[in-house]
């Protein structure tokens, strides 16, 4: 993934616009429809829109970086004892928010990471509903591009009250009301997918504890975007989150925000 010791993200970065857009496209000619719906092991749901984002960008990457295994969440089970020699590897979520996605709250998106070393060095999510894409750069640099406007984006302080946002199926969560006493003041709303992740890069929130069950290919684009822009992603013991550790691909809770 690199060459003459330079990094080759901005060289990729506008081939997977290209990629994701066209992704996108294919999603939204199904987003009205009435789908089939499949549920997985983990009790989540899977259409066609999630198998044909998976394919077209798994497509897409192999070409690309012929040499670099792919983990999608869509992919076949690879086994650790395999894993565990990867490097670096792409790490993608061809659909992140499907239950969105089939509730139609524009809150869904694709997520394209990068991992060498167990640490996200390259993160891209695109919302197709707005067109807009968010990226870092070989500079650790995170933009937002809209309807070909560009622009960086930094965190910003915290509001008063706190800006606190959280997944629409988190709100009943025990952990996460004892963990919301201990703020005297601050206003909750919620917001799907990993575009918390990038709300939070953008100034509009300050903080998203996560408490429920996620996977490492919902968090690894967003955690990179976030910490490229100024803020953090922690585990409980105030770690930075690591990738392709273990058996499992449970990412652990973790807390979100504006602050390094």
């Amino acid at each position: 993934m690199r060459y003459d010791n330079i990094s080759m993200f901005d060289l990729l970065i506008p081939k997977l616009i290209r990629m994701t857009t066209k992704v996108g496209d294919m999603i939204m000619s199904l987003y009205e429809n009435k789908l089939n719906i499949k549920i997985k092991s983990n009790k989540t749901p899977f259409t066609i829109a999630d198998k044909n984002a998976h394919q077209l960008i798994v497509k897409t990457l192999s070409k690309l970086t012929p040499n670099t295994p792919i983990l999608s969440e869509e992919s076949e089970i690879i086994e650790f004892s395999e894993r565990s020699k990867w490097r670096e590897y792409w790490i993608i979520d061809p659909l992140d928010g499907t239950r969105d996605f089939l509730k139609q709250t524009d809150e869904f998106c694709i997520c394209i990471a990068y991992i060498k070393q167990h640490k996200p060095i390259f993160g891209m999510i695109y919302a197709p509903p707005r067109k807009t894409h968010y990226y870092t750069t070989d500079a650790n640099k995170v933009f937002k591009q809209e309807k070909n406007i560009i622009q960086p984006l930094n965190v910003r302080p915290n509001h008063n009250p706190l800006r606190i946002v959280i997944g629409h199926w988190s709100s009943h969560n025990k952990q996460l009301k004892n963990h919301l006493k201990k703020y005297k003041t601050y206003k909750v709303s919620q917001l799907g997918s990993a575009l918390k992740f990038c709300a939070i890069a953008e100034g509009k929130y300050d903080y998203y504890p996560k408490f429920g069950p996620c996977s490492e290919w919902d968090t690894a684009a967003g955690v990179c975007i976030l910490q490229n822009a100024g803020g953090s992603v922690v585990n409980q013991n105030e770690k930075p989150l690591s990738y392709n550790t273990k058996d499992d691909l449970t990412s652990p809770i973790f807390f979100a925000s504006n602050k390094p």
